[in-house]
């Protein structure tokens, strides 16, 4: 297999290179101003931000570069790691007993071959209680996540269903990154 190198500090991105067989690789993280154009849409969101994280991490031929961005978005509006409890708090009351979407941009580079793709997952909260949203923000789950929740977690509680890869909502949707490294020669299975 090539030189592997996930360009993240996510612990659950590397968790879930490694469920998929990669398990030798690097960790390098790209020093990166998330900004974006503003007429963009949350997929053209996530895809441009994961792309230039790539492309602002130097490598070397024989390496393919796996970058990813993910976000939340309820009703088109972005929301991001929360600023601290009320902002938590503020986030999933609005999420709950709604529909959300969860994006990711994935992007394969390897010399000058580029790849970069998105994934789109529908999430849908139940309802909850204020008490119930209170508890699951002092356990600090929600604090270091994107919509204030880990649905690898305690977060899970809240999820009603989940319409698309379940592996996106937890920031690397594998199926899609599978078939991008296929491209690269690289196939997992068989």
């Amino acid at each position: 297999m090539a030189n592997i190198v996930l360009a993240s500090g996510s612990p659950r991105r590397r968790e879930l290179l490694e469920k998929i067989g990669i398990t030798d690789f690097t960790v390098r993280v790209p020093q990166v101003e998330e900004t974006y154009p503003a007429e963009l849409s949350p997929e053209e969101i996530v895809s441009y931000i994961s792309r230039k994280k790539s492309l602002a991490l130097p490598s070397a031929e024989d390496e393919i570069v796996i970058t990813a961005d993910t976000m939340v978005f309820l009703d088109e509006k972005r929301l991001g790691k929360p600023r601290d409890e009320a902002d938590a708090l503020s986030m999933l009351t609005a999420l709950a007993g709604r529909a959300h979407t969860v994006c990711t941009g994935v992007t394969v580079r390897q010399g000058e071959k580029i790849l970069t793709r998105a994934a789109a997952t529908r999430v849908y909260f139940r309802d909850a209680a204020e008490s119930e949203l209170r508890a699951y923000i002092r356990g600090g789950e929600p604090m270091d996540k994107a919509g204030a929740y880990g649905v690898q977690g305690q977060g899970s509680l809240l999820v009603e269903r989940i319409d698309g890869d379940f592996f996106n909502v937890m920031g690397l949707p594998v199926l899609l990154l599978s078939r991008m490294l296929e491209e690269f020669g690289v196939k997992l299975l068989g």
